[in-house]
């Protein structure tokens, strides 16, 4: 570690195919990766992080912030498995506003690089209602019509843009960036006349309508129900965890009140600090950040100082331990672990079945429920060992894993590998979607002869995985380097890999504690306690030579010789 600058930036964690398997920030890099390899590290993570990784990559920054913004870049892109990451962060909605000459409003899950954007927005539905009212209220228009007199937005008074009013059109913009972030206090108490109106005209189902549309606002700008006075624009941030999925809860205050919550999935990296402060980096580089947030754990300097600039003022951060504070972070804590529990019981092993589905896309299949994987293990020629395990829609079947001790001579791993899909072979019942094997080309190629030989080549696909650049090969097809949508090929292998060696390790170690004179042929029960009562016991048997061994009753010269060479 002496090499690495005592400089702000980022380190990713790598193994020996150029896998990311974790980003993190730091102030002073060298410090910060130095604290990984301590004798007592500080997050239940971190020892198997450095067990897998081979090589640790550092990227020098100008300054913290700048590492802060480069991590979420890089998390996004690589989408590492022991970092903590939005579940399904892409299927959320933004609103953006363009920044040409007459803005428009965009409903989009890929807001344009130069533009105002506020979300991703968990309850699309509202965030689509919200732009229909600020179309109606504001007249902000929603495409480039380029002043054309046949536009109906226009006509039905949805749009005062360049063609209706030029002049007064910045103030439309600008009334409709205070609506989004967070002042909407004007358009609902407007909306709430309009809602008294119709009751009391006994319009009913209108009035319904705008009650629900001021749902809709408060649920995008975040306003709604328990008082305190110290409730002054806050946020409060709960988090609920169960196995590695979990829920982030916000609420929101303002005006004495609290507001209604937005819920998002995480997929739980194994910390809760960090778990935390990338929600905080994700939850608000597009929207902005509170006079006071209240966390469950205490965030960094780096990420205290990035929510000040977003701001353009100070945030007060807290992790309250008496009064107000404390009753919204219990029931912020509270909520997230309502959350969890109800996304454990409505998404069980959907997160699986979709990267199952993912990868079958990948590969070209009609599915991919059921992966068959093999691995193969050997020290020096002894202990010769495979595994295959089983995932069922991405999920492992462990009743359906085997082993195998290789009977034969091989001592490659084509030829073992060659002897235990032959034996699997004659005892399978349902045949796979896939058989996946661990390697390359001379691999798949020496199996799929295999399978064409014993005449069911046609009864599943056949793929090998090999661990540099995580390439898929097939017969008859490219290659396919695997991005996150092959993961569960990725999860096979490794699966397999750490079923095999555990195997290994325990075939190994029986040998190892295993009597030698177990293994002797003729040398039963009846013969190895004459020995004992002979000799005084095995340390006896052990220093005795061949005509020692023969003047015990019952063993003869050949099985003298046989105790003597199995002990020697």
């Amino acid at each position: 570690m002496v090499d690495l600058p005592a400089k702000p930036g980022v380190y990713l964690f790598r193994t020996s195919s150029q896998r990311v398997l974790y980003v993190g920030k730091a102030t002073v890099l060298a410090q910060r990766v130095r604290s990984y390899f301590s004798s007592n590290p500080d997050r239940a993570m971190i020892p198997e992080l450095v067990e897998r990784s081979d090589e640790i990559e550092c990227i020098v920054t100008n300054s913290p912030h700048e590492a802060l913004i480069l991590e979420r870049h890089l998390i996004r892109q690589h989408r590492p498995r022991f970092n903590s990451m939005l579940k399904d962060d892409k299927s959320y909605p933004y609103l953006a506003l363009t920044k040409e000459e007459f803005p428009r409003i965009l409903y989009t899950r890929n807001p344009p690089e130069n533009s105002w954007r506020w979300g991703p927005f968990p309850n699309a539905k509202a965030a689509k209602q919200v732009i229909q009212l600020l179309r109606r209220y504001f007249g902000i228009r929603d495409k480039d019509c380029h002043g054309k007199e046949g536009c109906m937005a226009r006509h039905i008074g949805l749009c005062k843009g360049p063609c209706v009013d030029p002049d007064g059109y910045p103030k439309v913009v600008r009334n409709v960036r205070k609506v989004l972030n967070g002042d909407a206090s004007d358009l609902i108490e407007e909306l709430g006349k309009e809602m008294d109106e119709y009751s009391k005209t006994q319009q009913y189902e209108q009035a319904a309508y705008v009650r629900d549309t001021i749902k809709s606002v408060r649920s995008v700008t975040n306003q709604q129900v328990i008082s305190s006075k110290v409730y002054r624009e806050c946020d409060a941030i709960g988090l609920g965890v169960k196995g590695d999925l979990a829920a982030i809860v916000v609420l929101h205050a303002n005006d004495g009140v609290i507001k209604g919550q937005e819920t998002w999935p995480l997929i739980y990296g194994g910390d809760e600090g960090d778990s935390v402060s990338r929600f905080i980096v994700d939850h608000y580089v597009n929207r902005k950040p509170p006079k006071i947030l209240i966390t469950p754990v205490p965030i960094s300097d780096t990420i205290h100082n990035w929510l000040n600039e977003r701001r353009e003022g100070s945030v007060d951060v807290r992790v309250p331990m008496r009064g107000d504070f404390v009753t919204l972070k219990n029931l912020a804590r509270q909520n997230a672990m309502m959350q969890v529990e109800r996304l454990a019981n409505k998404s069980s092993g959907s997160l699986e079945q979709r990267a199952a589905d993912d990868c079958a896309k990948v590969l070209g299949m009609d599915s991919l429920n059921h992966i068959v994987c093999f691995d193969m293990a050997q020290f020096l020629g002894e202990s010769r060992v495979g595994a295959s395990i089983c995932l069922r829609n991405g999920k492992p079947s462990k009743k359906e894993y085997r082993t195998y001790t290789v009977k034969g001579d091989a001592m490659d791993d084509l030829r073992m590998m060659s002897e235990v899909v032959e034996r699997w072979m004659k005892r399978v019942d349902d045949w796979p979607d896939l058989l996946l094997i661990d390697g390359g080309e001379t691999h798949l190629s020496f199996i799929s002869k295999l399978l064409e030989e014993n005449g069911v080549g046609d009864k599943m696909q056949l793929a090998s995985l090999a661990k540099r650049e995580e390439t898929v090969h097939r017969q008859n097809k490219d290659d396919i380097i695997l991005d996150r949508r092959g993961r569960v090929l990725v999860y096979a292998r490794d699966e397999a890999h750490r079923f095999v060696n555990k195997f290994h390790r325990k075939s190994r170690s029986k040998k190892r504690l295993s009597d030698p004179l177990e293994g002797v042929s003729g040398l039963g029960a009846k013969k190895l306690q004459a020995l004992l009562r002979h000799f005084g016991g095995r340390q006896g048997i052990s220093h005795a030579t061949v005509g020692d061994l023969k003047t015990v009753p019952g063993i003869g010269p050949s099985l003298a010789q046989r105790i003597y060479d199995s002990l020697h």
